[in-house]
């Protein structure tokens, strides 16, 4: 998330005086209650201060009631349709109650959930108790969008059972494997299927067990609220959010690292708990095993038995991972090609200096390139000479200088934003002074944000790598360079596309509202929105590459685009530039990338693969064993010869800077990791690709120059 502590007050002192005022000209009859407050407080923030809100009448209303029910039943397979009837007369009234009414509707919606669940209940175990036939020909419709309330108890018996088949075949196969690999061990106990059977069905009662406890125990009238307020905040973009005073600590845990765990963020997906994103230099990321799309299905602490996840939220999966410093906790994953793996990881804070910019050397025959590799925004605001990315970066070009590079590659990959100031002093970098960013409210004109500074750190070629979750302060970065003419944009189709701005505000007004931790808890809320300074907006379409590469997360939805709630993107006036002149022709740099790729059997069958992965994403899934075993091996051989494509079978020639050869010297392990990662580097073929892409530049601008291209020394690059 691009920061915003630089927002002026005057925003905030707005949204306060105009909140005061209108809940003094609006009294509510009754004393509200805590439900009433918030809800109230949210609505007039959203009213007021939102970027884009929308009108809170009884078409919202409609919206919110049907994903209430959707929201807290998302597999379809609790309530029945005649039950989201039963409760129409609130279907009109949210948006009363949002206004200061008493809050009836979650109330009673969540009263009649609890009564189905327990009729789900007793479902479940008379479905498991009955073997399943894996030979008939029956398939399952697992997305939640595709899926429809049962209409009668028979449908809703039916789902329940084609859910609890597709659990437990899912064991069963994993079993079956395992007998497989096994059965020659002495001291392995081969058991026939009915056995097997059996011991996947036993499994699939835990996790249910475990789920229908979590509804009865854990899922009281407070979270239901929580997701019903959560569900209206989405509704109006999916960055404004809801905190709750205990969701907003763990939210500060994990904007500060000040806590003990593993470093991986974490997302509940049609009821799996999958890894999201690792933190560079965390223990997940130091372990190499860990991949985002991972699925977490136990958590066990040491010795102890492990617990399964299914059914668990995102933050007690948290609770369970995390924990003391030095402890250590086994993570029992599912892997995206399907396979079972147990990995051991030891809990640590995790560490900043991994995970701030770090730079290497290409030597591709003709000459040297830099390579900077910058995972986030960092800004250390805190304190006065803490970190900053911006100053860092500039060291390392500084360093890359001194060792005579011909051009720079400047990896933005998966790098999700930060500090807007520290973006913008980072353009300034390699251009001369001029607008970067333009920041605009909903009321005001464009704020334009200028480098100020006429000096220029680096004028060679640059180019950008980017991917799909190059997101917010890497957009404006990458749409900057982009504009100016300054540098190539090499990666997916787009980034991520996110160009708004959030802040948190405290919902208790005796609090104040400059407080973000209050007792009513806190809204995230959608302020501004960023421009590029051609004028469109980073929103939605995020930056589009000058040169693709296909890569294997291209099918995976999970950009800003892929949101319906995302806020459009629009266009403001271009802010006056002067162009810089980079000496090279980009569609002659295009040609020339293209033709590579068009003679590169591994970007062929990584742009195959992909476009054939995607088509799996919206089908359904078979019950019959047999379709199942070879639909999941395609799936596996396929995620296996891509991870294999993506690594180079000759090594690229890189290397660590003199001057960081021994980096980490003083800690042995972090200087295995530095060691590794220069390794890793090696086997790129993005980052190959990125520097055949740059070497075409330097020949241009070479030539353009009027210089001669030097000798090659070593092969061709």
């Amino acid at each position: 998330m691009t920061s915003i502590k630089r927002l002026p007050i005057l925003i905030l002192l707005l949204v306060a005086g105009v909140f005061l005022a209108s809940s003094m000209s609006n009294p509510v009859k009754n004393p509200p209650g805590k439900y009433e407050k918030i809800l109230r407080n949210i609505t007039d923030m959203l009213k007021e201060a939102h970027y884009s809100p929308q009108a809170i009448d009884d078409e919202f209303s409609k919206k919110i009631y049907f994903r209430f029910f959707e929201n807290i039943d998302l597999n379809k397979n609790i309530f029945l349709q005649s039950d989201i009837e039963s409760l129409k007369k609130y279907e009109t009234k949210i948006d009363d109650e949002m206004k200061g009414a008493q809050v009836e509707f979650f109330i009673a919606a969540g009263h009649l959930f609890d009564k189905r669940m327990e009729e789900a209940a007793l479902l479940y175990k008379e479905i498991l108790a009955k073997p399943f036939d894996f030979t008939i020909e029956e398939s399952i419709i697992t997305s939640p969008e595709k899926l429809k309330f049962p209409s009668n108890e028979a449908e809703r018996k039916d789902s329940w059972r084609k859910f609890l088949k597709y659990q437990a075949l899912e064991r069963y196969v994993d079993l079956l494997e395992i007998r497989e690999k096994n059965k020659e061990r002495s001291d392995f106990k081969v058991k026939s299927d009915a056995e097997l059977e059996k011991d996947a069905r036993e499994k699939v009662t835990q996790v249910m067990e475990r789920i229908f406890e979590r509804y009865r125990y854990k899922f009281n009238e407070e979270d239901k609220f929580n997701v019903f307020v959560k569900t209206i905040t989405n509704a109006m973009d999916p960055h404004t959010e809801f905190f709750p005073p205990v969701d907003k600590r763990y939210f500060d845990e994990q904007m500060s690292g000040r806590f003990f765990g593993i470093g991986a963020s974490l997302v509940y997906d049609e009821g799996n708990i999958k890894i999201s994103t690792l933190l560079a230099g965390s223990p997940a990321w130091k372990s190499g095993e860990l991949q985002v799309g991972d699925i977490i299905m136990k958590v066990g602490q040491g010795k102890e038995d492990p617990l399964e996840l299914t059914g668990y939220v995102v933050e007690d999966a948290v609770k369970l991972i995390r924990g003391k410093k030095g402890t250590e906790v086994k993570l029992t994953l599912k892997k995206q090609d399907g396979a079972i793996k147990t990995i051991s990881l030891i809990r640590d804070e995790i560490i900043q200096d991994e995970t701030f910019a770090r730079s290497a050397i290409i030597n591709n025959g003709t000459g040297k390139l830099g390579y900077i590799y910058l995972p986030e925004f960092y800004a250390d605001f805190d304190r006065p000479n803490g970190s900053r990315c911006f100053i860092d970066v500039a060291k390392e070009i500084e360093k890359l200088k001194e060792n005579k590079v011909d051009g720079i590659i400047m990896d933005l990959r998966n790098n999700g934003g930060g500090s807007l100031y520290d973006v913008v002093q980072m353009v300034g970098l390699f251009i001369d002074k001029g607008p970067i960013v333009q920041v605009k409210d909903r009321d005001g004109k464009p704020n334009i944000l200028e480098d100020k500074n006429k000096s220029v750190a680096y004028d060679g070629p640059l180019a950008v790598m980017v991917n799909e979750f190059s997101a917010s302060a890497s957009e404006i970065f990458a749409a900057a360079i982009q504009d100016y003419g300054r540098g190539v944009i090499i990666g997916s189709t787009s980034t991520y596309g996110k160009g708004t701005v959030q802040r948190n505000i405290g919902l208790d007004p005796e609090a104040g509202f400059l407080s973000s931790n209050s007792d009513l808890g806190t809204i995230k809320l959608t302020l501004q929105k960023f421009y590029r300074v051609n004028g469109g907006s980073t929103q939605l379409k995020g930056v589009s590459s000058d040169i693709v590469l296909p890569d294997n997360y291209e099918y995976l939805k999970l950009r800003e685009k892929d949101d319906p709630d995302a806020l459009p993107w629009d266009e403001v006036s271009k802010a006056p530039i002067i162009s810089w002149n980079s000496g090279y022709d980009i569609a002659t740099i295009q040609k020339l990338s293209n033709s590579r790729l068009q003679n590169s059997d591994a970007f062929k069958l990584i742009k195959e693969n992909t476009d054939w992965l995607a088509k799996q994403n919206d089908k359904e899934y078979s019950l019959n064993l047999e379709k199942y075993q070879k639909d999941q091996k395609a799936i596996s051989a396929t995620f296996r010869q891509i991870e294999a494509l993506k690594k180079l079978q000759e090594e690229i020639d890189i290397t660590s800077l003199p001057q960081d050869a021994d980096r980490f010297s003083y800690d042995k392990g972090k200087q295995d990791r530095f060691n590794q990662w220069i390794k890793n580097l090696k086997r790129d073929i993005y980052i190959d690709q990125a520097s055949r892409v740059e070497n075409d530049m330097i020949i241009q601008r070479n030539i353009a120059m009027g210089k001669k291209p030097a000798e090659e020394t070593k092969k061709p690059f």
